[in-house]
C-alpha cells in the first residue's frame, strides 16, 4: 500500500496514514471488501509503532470505512452499511463522516475519550487531576442557601462579562500573595483553563501561525492549537522544567505568535522551571516582543520549596499572560480560572464571553468570593497541601518497592501529579488497559506528546484525588501488576 509519511507536518503519524487510506476508498482506489495490511505489517511498512496503525485504523471505524473481522483482519466496508429498507435511501441521507471536519469527526484521540476510557466504572483514581473533597457537604449547603438568600431580589443569576465584581476584586487581593499586581481592567474571570487557552488562541493566532509550546504537554494545549489551524514547535521539558537553549533560532525561524509553557510543578512531569529559566524567558519575550502564556494550577501547592516567583511577578512590560486555575485547590466540579494580560486583550477576552457563553457559572464565582473573603479558602489550601504531600510519599513508598524492575521517577516537590518511567518492554497504554482490570486507573505518557511519538514507557499518576487509604490500595495493585506484566517479557 503507497502510504508516504511527512515528518515534516505537524500532523500526527496515525491522521496521516488514515487520511491517505480514507482518500484511498472514497476515490474508489480501495474497493468494498478489500483487506487491509496488518497492524504489525503496515507499521513495518512505513517504519513507526503498531500503535500508532491501531490509531489509524480505529479512525477509520470511527468514520464507518473499515471493519475488523476476527480471523480476518480489517476491511474496507464503505458503502456496504445501506440499509435494506427500501423506505430509507441512503443516496438522500447526509454523510455525517464526510460533511463533519476531519479535526472534530476525530474524536478518539482526545484526552477526554481515554480519560473516560480508563476512569469509567468503580475504580481508584490515580488518573483524575482533582483536589480531595475536605469541603464539608452540610456547610456547602448552607453557604449556597445563604448566598441565593442574598440574592433574591436580583432579576437574573448572570455575571458581567469580566466576571463577578466582588470575586475580581477578591482575586486582585490573592494575586498581590503570588507578587502580581494587576487592576481590575487587566483580570477576566472564566470557566476554566481551556476555555482560557480556546479563547486566547481565537484572539492572539490564525490558522497557519506558528506558536511553541513544552513536550511533553497537556493534550487540551496542543489539540486547541491543532483544531485553531496552527503550526507549533516544542521544546523539551527535563528536570528544570522547559529547556530554552534553542528558542532563539526557533523565533527568528518561524516568528511564533506566542510560547506557551506550564511553570509550576507541569503536567505531566511535575517540575517546576527553575528560577534562572523563568528570568531567561521572560528575557527572551523582552527581545523578542512575543507574548508569554503562563499556565499555573499548582504553584500553591509546594511542598518542600518556598514559594518560586511566577513569570508574570516579575513582567514590567505586559508582556506575560497568566492563567490562573483553581482545579486543584478548590470543589471539585466546580472549577474556575482567571487571566492576567494586558487591558487590550482582556477586552477582547470579555467579548469572546459575551457572544460565546453569555456569562460565567454565577454560583460558583458567588461561592469563590466568599471563601477567598472569609479566609477560608486560604485555610483549605493549607489542608490539601499537607494532605498532598502526605499522599506524595505514599505512592513514591510503594514505587520505590518497583524500581528493582526498573521503575524510574523523580519524586515531585509539589503538584500532583509523578512521572513515572516504566521498565524496559513495558508500553504505556497496554499498562493503562491491564490496570482497568485491575480496579485502579492511570493515564498512558504517549497522549502527552503532540505527534503521539514519545512517552510510551511512561505514565502519568495522581497522588491528589483520593484517600491515603485507597491510594494506597491502589498504589500496591499498581506495583504488582507491573510486576508481572516484567515477568511475562
Amino acid at each position: 500500500m503507497d502510504i508516504k509519511l511527512n515528518k515534516n507536518l505537524h500532523t500526527p503519524y496515525y491522521w496521516q496514514i488514515a487520511d491517505q487510506i480514507k482518500r484511498k476508498i472514497i476515490t474508489g482506489q480501495l474497493a468494498d471488501g478489500s483487506v487491509l495490511p496488518s497492524e504489525r505489517k503496515l507499521s513495518s511498512i512505513l517504519g513507526v509503532h503498531r500503535n500508532t496503525i491501531i490509531r489509524a485504523y480505529d479512525t477509520l471505524k470511527d468514520a464507518d470505512l473499515i471493519e475488523s473481522r476476527q480471523g480476518v483482519g480489517y476491511l474496507v466496508s464503505y458503502g456496504s452499511s445501506e440499509t435494506e429498507d427500501l423506505s430509507e435511501n441512503p443516496r438522500h441521507k447526509v454523510n455525517w463522516s464526510h460533511a463533519i471536519k476531519d479535526e472534530y469527526l476525530d474524536m478518539k484521540e482526545t484526552y477526554d475519550d481515554i480519560f473516560v476510557k480508563f476512569t469509567e466504572g468503580n475504580k481508584i483514581s490515580m488518573s483524575t487531576g482533582m483536589p480531595p473533597a475536605i469541603y464539608e457537604e452540610d456547610k456547602l449547603g448552607e453557604d449556597l442557601a445563604s448566598i441565593l438568600n442574598e440574592s433574591a431580589a436580583l432579576p437574573a443569576y448572570l455575571a458581567p462579562y469580566q466576571g463577578d465584581t466582588n470575586l475580581r476584586q477578591q482575586l486582585l487581593a490573592f494575586l498581590r500573595t503570588k507578587g502580581i499586581k494587576a487592576g481590575l481592567g487587566q483580570l477576566q474571570v472564566l470557566s476554566e483553563t481551556n476555555q482560557a487557552m480556546d479563547f486566547l488562541i481565537t484572539a492572539l493566532v490564525s490558522p497557519g501561525d506558528c506558536v511553541i509550546i513544552e513536550e511533553p504537554v497537556s493534550p487540551d494545549v496542543y489539540r486547541a492549537i491543532q483544531l485553531a489551524g496552527c503550526r507549533y514547535f516544542t521544546l523539551p521539558v527535563d528536570k528544570d522544567g522547559m529547556n530554552c537553549d534553542n528558542i532563539e533560532s526557533l523565533i527568528e525561524k518561524h516568528e511564533p505568535k506566542f510560547i506557551y509553557v506550564n511553570s509550576s510543578y507541569q503536567d505531566p512531569t511535575g517540575v517546576i522551571m527553575s528560577m534562572e529559566r523563568r528570568k531567561h524567558l521572560l528575557a527572551i519575550s523582552e527581545k523578542y516582543r512575543i507574548p508569554i502564556i503562563e499556565e499555573d494550577a499548582a504553584s500553591e501547592l509546594n511542598y518542600e520549596d518556598g514559594a518560586i516567583p511566577s513569570i508574570k511577578s516579575m513582567d514590567r512590560n505586559d508582556n506575560v499572560i497568566y492563567i490562573y486555575s483553581f482545579s486543584l485547590t478548590f470543589i471539585p466540579g466546580l472549577s474556575l480560572a482567571l487571566v492576567v494580560a494586558n487591558e487590550r486583550l482582556i477586552r477582547s477576552l470579555s467579548y469572546l464571553v459575551s457572544i460565546r457563553i453569555m456569562s460565567i457559572n454565577w454560583m460558583t464565582q458567588k461561592l469563590l468570593g466568599k471563601y477567598l473573603a472569609d479566609g477560608r479558602y486560604y485555610e483549605k489550601v493549607e489542608k490539601i497541601r499537607k494532605g498532598n504531600r502526605q499522599k506524595r510519599d505514599v505512592l513514591c513508598s510503594y514505587l520505590d518497592r518497583a524500581t528493582s524492575i526498573g521503575v524510574r521517577y523523580r519524586k515531585p516537590r509539589g503538584g500532583v501529579y509523578v512521572w513515572c518511567q516504566l521498565p524496559e518492554g513495558l508500553n504505556g497504554m497496554d499498562v493503562a488497559e491491564e490496570a482497568t482490570k485491575a480496579g485502579i486507573t492511570v493515564v498512558p505518557g504517549e497522549v502527552f506528546y503532540p505527534m503521539h511519538n514519545g512517552g510510551f514507557d511512561h505514565l502519568r499518576l495522581n497522588y491528589s484525588y483520593e484517600s491515603t487509604y485507597w491510594l494506597s490500595e491502589g498504589a500496591n495493585r499498581l506495583v504488582e501488576l507491573l510486576r508481572t506484566m516484567y515477568n511475562r517479557l
